[in-house]
């Protein structure tokens, strides 16, 4: 029993090496392993393609950092302006508004005056907006043709292929398959001043900050005053002409009927709209109050050149690494066919 225990011992061992060797045999060793070794010998062996590449990369991102004119951010902080036009007439909707609608009417809800800020705050990035804004003050050179900022003259560099300064005529090139024209079009110029304009509003406090990025701090100081004068006239505006229809509509309505019940509603709802028209009349800063204003900047918000360096260099060693190890392996693959 004792001898048949020890041939068995003795045959396990040469069982198991022979499994091992069967399956050393039946999977092959995988030659598609990356080798850090052998991984960094190409690298050094690019070595100069590296360094060039690299070189070329971040001489090219300094000239181009060189390049790009300075620009400045103005920012003046808003709050939004107080009005009781809008709760009054959601008062009077809430109390009256069934009775108001056996006669056909509809008295609404009015605004109030966060869905005054919140609609103001988008009527700013609009088309239509922001055309009548560069009309009015005559921006569309500075918005297009201004390639910088002279500090020494403190004069705008305009660029000679889209606007002579001497003949103050346009002289860009037409790109027919556009349907360009000499004279840039709204559409054109309104992409160019949108991208200048930030306005956000604080969730917990609810202020508000509009901001200005240009290549003249004054400018872009002056744009931001003059856009808040603009969207608080553009809403007092609106206000004043919808409480001027309302109070004639309501005007007829009284002469049309003869309940007395109706009529004190319409007498309330007249009262509401001629308190909106007499805010909208006296007040000037109807919708956003500004309570720190806007500042001629006197350091540069862009463009961050050590930034753009950086990243030239950081691109430039990237490429050029891959560059060279794309080519390794596709020659050495072309070889080994």
């Amino acid at each position: 029993m004792l001898k048949e225990n020890q041939k068995i011992d003795a045959e396990v061992p040469q069982k198991l090496q022979a499994s091992s060797v069967a399956a050393s045999q039946s999977y092959p060793p995988q030659d598609d392993e990356i080798d850090l070794r052998e991984l960094a010998t190409v690298i050094w062996q690019g070595k100069w393609v590296i360094i060039i590449m690299t070189a070329i990369f971040s001489i090219t991102s300094v000239f181009y950092a060189l390049s790009v004119p300075d620009e400045y951010k103005s920012t003046a902080l808003l709050a939004p302006a107080s009005s009781s036009g809008g709760s009054g007439l959601s008062k009077l909707s809430g109390q009256y508004g069934g009775l108001a609608s056996l006669a056909g009417i509809n008295l609404g809800g009015g605004s109030g005056g966060d869905d005054k800020v919140a609609i103001a705050m988008e009527i700013i990035k609009t088309w239509g907006f922001l055309e009548t804004f560069i009309e009015q003050n005559n921006l569309q050179v500075a918005v297009f043709a201004a390639t910088g900022w002279d500090r020494s003259r403190n004069k705008l560099i305009i660029n000679p292929k889209l606007y002579n300064e001497v003949t103050s005529k346009w002289v860009r090139e037409l790109n027919p398959a556009k349907g360009q024209q000499v004279e840039p079009s709204s559409w054109e110029l309104f992409k160019k001043l949108k991208d200048r304009i930030d306005i956000s509003q604080d969730k917990k406090n609810g202020l508000i900050s509009l901001t200005v990025e240009y290549y003249s701090p004054e400018l872009a100081k002056q744009w931001v005053e003059t856009l808040v004068k603009a969207i608080n006239e553009n809403l007092k505006k609106r206000d004043r002409d919808e409480a001027t229809k309302s109070i004639k509509y309501l005007q007829e309505k009284i002469q049309e009927t003869h309940v007395s019940d109706m009529q004190a509603v319409f007498y309330q709802l007249i009262e509401e709209q001629t308190k909106t028209l007499m805010l909208a009349e006296v007040s000037d800063e109807y919708v956003f109050k500004t309570l720190s204003p806007a500042r001629v900047a006197e350091e540069k918000s862009g463009p961050k050149r050590a930034l753009i360096s950086v990243l030239g260099f950081i691109l430039g060693g990237f490429l050029s690494i891959v560059c060279v190890l794309i080519r390794y392996y596709f020659f050495s693959k072309e070889l080994n066919k």
